[in-house]
C-alpha cells in the first residue's frame, strides 16, 4: 500500500498504518533485548557484589572472607588468622641432644654394633634380662617393679604422664592389655645395642643401635632389621628426618632402666 509523501494520511490509511505499527511493536521489543544480550562481552558483565557479612560489619563490597583459624592457631589483632607457619629450616635433631635424643651423627665414625649380650656390664645384662621376662610373660604388670617410682622412675614419655605408669603404657597398646606395647619392647631389645657415651655421666647402654647410626648409611642386612620395627613409610619418613625415632630402651652402666620412649 502507498500512502502520499506530503500531507497526511487519509482516514482509512490511517487506520491500516497504526494497525501495522501495533503488530510491529511486540516484535520489536521482544527481539531486540535478545539480540543485544549476545553482543555483550564478558568482560562488559559488572563484578558479582558479595553479600554483606552476617555479623553485621560494615566491610566493603566484594571483599575476601578470612578462611577460618587453624585448629591451635592464635588470631591476630586485625581479625585475620595468624600466620604461625614456621618459615624457618626442618629441624634437625642435634648429634649428641638430650638422653633419649636421637644420636646419628654423620659426620662422626658409627659407634660399634654389639648383640653379644655377654659383654654387657653385669647389672645391664640383669635389668635386660629381667624386661624380656616380662615382656615375654603376657602381663605387663610384670613391668611395673622394673619401672620404679618417683625420681628414679623410667621414663616413658617425651612428655609428662598423668596418674600409673602401667595404665599409660596400655594405652599405647593398640590391644589395650599392653601385649602389642610387649611386643614392641622385647623386638627393641631384642636387636644389638650401641654404647654411647662411655666414661661420661650420659653412658648408656641403647637399644636398637639404629639410635645411633645415620638410616641412609645403613646396609641391606641392616635394614631387614630395621623393618622388623618400623614399616618401610616409617623409614622413609625417618630418613626425611634424619635419625631412627621409634622406641628405643636406655639403661645405665648400674642397671637403671632409664627410658623406654618414641618420638623425637
Amino acid at each position: 500500500m502507498r500512502f502520499p509523501m506530503s500531507g497526511r494520511p487519509r482516514g482509512p490509511a490511517l487506520c491500516i498504518l497504526i494497525a501495522v505499527s501495533c503488530l510491529a511493536l511486540p516484535v520489536c521489543l521482544t527481539s531486540t533485548p535478545s539480540y543485544a544480550l549476545s553482543e555483550i562481552q564478558r568482560e562488559d558483565l559488572p563484578s558479582p557484589v558479595a553479600p554483606p557479612p552476617a555479623n553485621g560489619n560494615n566491610a566493603a563490597p566484594g571483599a575476601t572472607v578470612p578462611m577460618p583459624e587453624a585448629p591451635g592457631g592464635k588470631p591476630s589483632d586485625s581479625g585475620q588468622p595468624a600466620d604461625d607457619t614456621d618459615k624457618s629450616e626442618p629441624k634437625t635433631p642435634p648429634a649428641n641432644g638430650g638422653i633419649t635424643s636421637p644420636r646419628a651423627d654423620p659426620d662422626a665414625p658409627p659407634p660399634a654394633v654389639v648383640y653379644d649380650l655377654d659383654t654387657l656390664p653385669e647389672p645391664v645384662k640383669r635389668m635386660h634380662g629381667l624386661i624380656i621376662e616380662a615382656c615375654r610373660s603376657g602381663d605387663i604388670e610384670k613391668l611395673r617393679p622394673l619401672i620404679g617410682k618417683g625420681e628414679a622412675m623410667t621414663q616413658l614419655s617425651l612428655g609428662d604422664i598423668d596418674g600409673d605408669p602401667v595404665t599409660f603404657l596400655k594405652s599405647l597398646s593398640g590391644d589395650g592389655d599392653g601385649q602389642e606395647i610387649l611386643a614392641i619392647l622385647e623386638e627393641v631389645l631384642s636387636a644389638g645395642y650401641v654404647h654411647v657415651d662411655a666414661g661420661t655421666p650420659q653412658e648408656l647402654y641403647v637399644w636398637p643401635y639404629f639410635f645411633a647410626l645415620p638410616l641412609d648409611k645403613l646396609d641391606p642386612r641392616q635394614r631387614v632389621e630395621l623393618f622388623k620395627l618400623v614399616t618401610a613409610s616409617d623409614y622413609d619418613d625417618m630418613k626425611q628426618f634424619g635419625a631412627y625415632i621409634f622406641y628405643r630402651v636406655g639403661i645405665t652402666p648400674t642397671g637403671q632402666w632409664l627410658f623406654f620412649v618414641a618420638g623425637d
